[in-house]
């Protein structure tokens, strides 16, 4: 983050990709409602690289509207980046990202807001009404199910971009890959409280999609990362630890079934593959042994470097000054 303390209002990120035909459209919906609101704001345009006019575009809207906050990045970074350049370069404590092909509807960012301030750190879009193809949605369907079971936070969509973020619930989420659908999740794991409100989707009437089905095994795996780093970012050792000896166990008895094979069985050593398994699987468990303190290692090297701590604070009294402690027993002069 660029700022300790941000200022009050709403920092509202598109970013954006050939969608220089909705643009201007977009910035006239959105500043007929965030006027309306009585808070200041800016609209930060991310401009992912485009290959069509969206950075000229861009640029002129900075240029006659004081509003506007044009990022252009040097090149196709993908969604994920360009939301992190946004919410990196904010200066608002609230944070309403949504996508740039005029499909979300601003008029919905005061419902988001509202919601908000019923003590919410996250607000998450719904699209309960969807116009897009029906595979689409019904791959999506399933794919929001899945996340929600396995990361124990229950939201029907997953994949709506237009979202309201109090930024304190972002300050140690940094994002990768395809991972920015999954900031309520990081959200909620650092104490955050999310929920989610319906909210209006419109059919795309200009450009194209830039999505394709494999974003859904992208995120797939984005949040196998996710669950991975959760788990055990901070002791790596329980899980290669537990694998290499669960695999050391395995060579423990596979070897003695080939004993037994040897002695009680009538096979030599080289009648079956056991010895081999088992050599295998001793390898294998000590190699993991290993990984689990190599990254170990790793895991304090990455905290202690940065100062960065294993917890965090929600709420803290030792800021109130206290006297110090007084020996109420009387001293002889």
């Amino acid at each position: 983050m660029t700022q300790e303390k941000p200022l009050s209002g709403v920092s509202v990120i598109v970013p954006i990709y050939n969608e220089e035909e909705n643009l201007q459209d977009l910035y006239n919906s959105l500043t007929d409602v965030l006027s309306t609101l009585d808070k200041e704001y800016e609209i930060l345009l991310v401009n992912d690289g485009s290959s069509d006019d969206s950075g000229r575009v861009i640029d002129q809207l900075e240029k006659f509207h004081s509003p506007v906050r044009g990022i252009q990045l040097r090149r196709n970074f993908g969604q994920t980046a360009a939301m992190m350049a946004g919410i990196d370069h904010a200066r608002y404590d609230i944070l309403v990202p949504l996508d740039g092909d005029l499909q979300n509807d601003p008029a919905d960012i005061p419902l988001l807001l509202n919601k908000l301030n019923e003590g919410y750190d996250v607000v998450s879009g719904w699209r309960k009404t969807r116009k897009d193809a029906y595979h689409r949605v019904l791959l999506s369907n399933v794919a929001n199910w899945l996340i929600s079971k396995i990361s124990g936070v229950s939201l029907h969509d997953y994949g709506c971009s237009m979202k309201a973020y109090r930024r304190k619930a972002l300050e140690t989420v940094r994002l990768y890959g395809e991972m920015h659908r999954l900031i309520p999740i990081y959200a909620h794991w650092n104490g955050a409280r999310v929920t989610e409100i319906p909210v209006r989707h419109h059919p795309r009437t200009r450009g194209v999609s830039k999505y394709g089905l494999s974003r859904i095994f992208k995120v797939m795996l984005d949040l196998l990362v996710v669950m991975f780093l959760h788990r055990y970012g901070q002791k790596p050792i329980y899980i290669f630890g537990g694998i290499g000896l669960l695999s050391l166990g395995s060579s423990f008895v596979i070897g003695l079934v080939a004993v037994w094979f040897k002695f009680f069985g009538g096979k030599s050593l080289i009648e079956t593959p056991l010895p081999v398994l088992s050599g295998t699987a001793f390898v294998t468990g000590v190699m993991c042994i290993l990984l689990g303190l190599s990254t170990e290692m790793l895991t304090r090297i990455w905290h202690e470097s940065q100062n960065k701590t294993t917890y965090a604070i929600k709420t803290t009294n030792l800021h109130h000054s206290c006297a110090p402690l007084q020996d109420s027993r009387e001293v002889a002069v």
